[in-house]
């Protein structure tokens, strides 16, 4: 696969503009009572029009994915004085943004949505299909209905949200305003979803306030395609600052600022806890306790019962562990099967696996593709060459891996003998499924033992069809998972309807895709209004 740090797009000089003022305009659409869907998912048939229309724009960016010598696009780095001077120029954009109505800036997001869905749709898939190695349905639902889906709800939830106020007197009338916070808001976005690295940079500035928005070194074709169509769609010049930086650079400046208001990220929870520990040591020269936003990945389970569905089982873990090449935070990594069960669910498993095709996401039959870099790609195959070496886990499908074109990794099952075996427990974030077999009347000790394994929260999954096991099971793993599935896999979960976030180790779990995130962007003001003067300072009882 291509080194992505050399597949991206050739910024113009200057994205540091102070903003003009936004002349009030005629809103696009009845905005207080809008309702937001989600966004249709297109099916990309051979004979299609939206394939067609893929394959076109595949063409026009004119280059060979997944081989190390060709490069998609270029980009540069912002040096700390540029990332200074970014702070400087969000400042001035601040003053006007943060007074522009909510429904104002509501339509503008509105009209960056279907800017995602309609005009620039196929460029977002190109762009995440060349640069981020997703296959058509990988980057149908993440770059454009996702990331849609995330504009258009957030704008009915907050317009939700303001319509509560508190209760008002016949001598007082109180309301609640929603500020924006006070300074700039740090967007540290990922590779993996393209969604993401828009959303966290989008849903901070639709609430008001001014973003730097540092995209991942290999997603930067992707975010930029986002950063052109939101300024497309009204958003003004400096609200969102487009700082591609080297990540310490970025992360050091940023924390030195006294304007630093929050860091909204995504990524590894080393990194998270070290940007964390930064701001700790810096808190006292903050005009404001900047807000900690983070998702940090995890190690999701399913756990099966012997009353399982076994072909939802198979389907299911086969989806969850390999699709996009096991790259999601919310992939399944370890696998709990009852002995009773394991002949026939491992038979179903490498009789599929047989068929899955590992290769370009250009080839429509391909399930999954390369790795991102060259760092994965080195991660991922440490841990199989553990997994070889050790007489404690059996290869059962898959385990190769070439970097001779792509950086490619198999689809891999292995079967483990020691549940706390570290490929049980630690993040492998690639197409690597780890399964303990336990014996089927322990599966009350096998629930205890999900829920102690892992540091992380993130996703799980339970497949049973005895109504007490699931109630057994759901309480006993209610904090092993932010994002909980019954008799369903662990990814996939969709804006609105499947809030997503975690805890313990995978982050503040503030459930991006809902009403509650908004808040954090927000610094509420309650204000009273007295109609009645007071005439004394004493009360009645001191007469």
């Amino acid at each position: 696969m291509t080194r992505l740090v050399n597949t991206m797009f050739m910024l113009r000089k200057c994205v540091l503009h102070r903003v003009n003022s936004v002349a009030k305009r005629p809103l696009s659409r009845a905005i207080s009572s809008y309702v937001a869907q989600n966004e249709p998912i297109y099916v990309y048939d051979s004979q299609s029009k939206e394939r067609q229309e893929l394959e076109e724009k595949l063409k026009l960016y004119d280059s060979k994915p997944f081989d190390h010598q060709k490069k998609l696009a270029k980009y540069s780095y912002a040096n700390s004085d540029l990332i200074k001077k970014a702070i400087d120029v969000s400042q001035a954009a601040h003053r006007t943004w943060q007074r522009i109505p909510l429904e104002q800036r509501a339509d503008i997001f509105l009209k960056a949505a279907d800017l995602v869905s309609g005009k620039y749709r196929m460029d977002l898939m190109a762009a995440t299909m060349l640069g981020q190695g997703k296959t058509i349905i990988q980057a149908e639902i993440d770059a454009t209905c996702e990331l849609a889906d995330f504009y258009r709800f957030n704008v009915q939830f907050a317009l939700n949200m303001v319509k509560w106020q508190p209760l008002s007197t016949d001598i007082s009338k109180n309301m609640m305003v929603y500020r924006s916070l006070e300074g700039f808001v740090a967007a540290v976005a990922p590779f993996n979803f393209t969604a993401i690295s828009g959303h966290l940079a989008g849903a901070p500035a639709f609430m008001g306030n001014v973003v730097l928005w540092k995209a991942s070194d290999t997603a930067m074709l992707s975010s930029y395609v986002i950063y052109k169509l939101l300024r497309e769609a009204g958003l003004p010049a400096g609200v969102i600052n487009f700082v591609p930086a080297d990540g310490p650079v970025f992360g050091d400046t940023v924390i030195k600022s006294p304007l630093l208001a929050c860091i909204n990220f995504t990524g590894s929870a080393k990194t998270f806890q070290h940007l964390w520990k930064q701001i700790s040591d810096n808190l006292p020269k903050y005009r404001s306790f900047p807000r900690m936003i983070g998702e940090c990945g995890g190690k999701n389970f399913h756990f099966v019962h012997s009353s399982a569905n076994l072909e939802s089982v198979v389907n299911g873990t086969i989806r969850s562990a390999f699709e996009y090449s096991g790259q999601k935070c919310s992939a399944c990594s370890r696998m709990y099967v009852p002995e009773s069960k394991w002949p026939q669910i491992r038979d179903r498993m490498l009789e599929e696996h047989k068929k899955i095709k590992l290769g370009s996401p250009m080839q429509a039959d391909s399930f999954l593709s390369a790795v991102i870099d060259d760092k994965a790609f080195q991660r991922i195959k440490s841990y199989l060459d553990y997994a070889k070496s050790s007489s404690g886990i059996s290869v059962l499908a898959g385990g190769k891996c070439d970097d001779s074109i792509g950086y490619y990794v198999e689809p891999t099952i292995l079967q483990v003998s020691d549940p706390k075996d570290k490929i049980m427990q630690e993040e492998i974030f690639g197409p690597v499924l780890s399964v303990y077999v336990y014996k089927d009347a322990e599966y009350k000790d096998i629930l205890k033992l999900i829920d102690t394994t892992s540091p992380y929260g993130l996703t799980g999954a339970i497949y049973a069809d005895d109504s007490n096991v699931l109630a057994e099971a759901s309480d006993a793993l209610r904090f092993s998972a932010g994002n909980f599935y019954v008799n369903d896999k662990s990814t996939g979960s969709v804006v609105s309807q499947q809030p997503f976030g975690g805890a313990r180790k995978s982050g503040t779990n503030d459930k991006a895709g809902a009403p509650h995130y908004l808040l954090r962007f927000c610094s509420p003001q309650s204000v009273k209004t007295t109609s009645v003067p007071a005439t004394e300072w004493t009360y009645s009882y001191m007469k």
